[in-house]
């Protein structure tokens, strides 16, 4: 996917509420999803690189995402809860 499609993607699993998300980078998805607590809704895509992969979380922290990386984390995908 694009960087384009995959923002259009979390626009669509959000609906412009962007408080109640969190995002986050990580290269092992399903690790760190169990890391989370297995959150019920949870979403990732492969952003393909670590730059489009940050460029995504940091897009959606501006809007109001609550970020679980604080821009320090490595990978290329990125992730929704």
């Amino acid at each position: 996917m694009t960087e384009w499609e995959i923002k259009a993607a979390i626009e669509g699993c959000m609906s412009g509420n962007y408080s109640a998300w969190t995002i986050g980078v990580t290269d092992e998805p399903i690790q760190r999803k169990q890391e989370r607590g297995n959150p019920t809704y949870w979403h990732y895509w492969d952003a393909t690189t670590e730059e489009a992969a940050k460029r995504i979380e940091s897009y959606f922290v501006e809007k109001g995402c609550k970020s679980t990386s604080g821009g320090e984390a490595r990978g290329n995908y990125v992730y929704i809860f």
